[in-house]
C-alpha cells in the first residue's frame, strides 16, 4: 500500500487529536462538516467518541511533504475514493497529450518543408 493511500492523522490542522482533520484529508470533505458529524454522533451515540480515541491511538501522524502540490493532494484524494476513474483520468490526459503532441507534429510537417527536409536529414 502506498504511503499516499494510506490513512494518517493530521497534526498541522488539527483541533484536538487530528482524527477529524485526517478524514478530512483522506476523503477530500471539508473538516468542518466531518466535526459537526462527529460532535453530533456522539451526542447521539457514545461509542463514536470510544472509537474516535481508539483511531485516535491506532493511526500514525501525517508524514510531512506527504504532497507537493494542493493538485497531488487532490489526486490522491481521488485514487483512495475511486482508483478506477483515477486511472481512466490519468489515460484521458495521455491520450489528449498525444493528440495535441500529434497535431502539433502534423502541422510543422505538412506546412513546414524546411523543416521536415531537417527532420528527414536527422534520420
Amino acid at each position: 500500500m502506498s504511503a499516499r493511500t494510506k490513512f494518517y492523522l493530521d497534526r498541522q490542522n488539527r483541533k484536538f487529536m487530528g482524527v477529524c482533520a485526517g478524514l478530512a484529508d483522506y476523503t477530500g470533505i471539508d473538516v468542518t462538516w466531518i466535526r459537526v458529524a462527529t460532535v453530533l454522533l456522539t451526542i447521539a451515540t457514545g461509542w463514536v467518541a470510544l472509537g474516535y480515541f481508539v483511531i485516535a491511538w491506532i493511526a500514525n501522524p501525517k508524514p510531512v511533504g506527504l504532497y507537493d502540490t494542493p493538485e497531488d493532494e487532490r489526486f490522491w484524494q481521488g485514487v483512495r475514493s475511486s482508483p478506477k476513474r483515477s486511472t481512466a483520468e490519468v489515460r484521458s490526459k495521455f491520450r489528449d497529450i498525444d493528440r495535441r503532441l500529434a497535431d502539433i507534429e502534423m502541422f510543422y510537417t505538412s506546412r513546414n518543408t524546411r523543416l521536415a527536409d531537417e527532420i528527414d536529414s536527422l534520420r
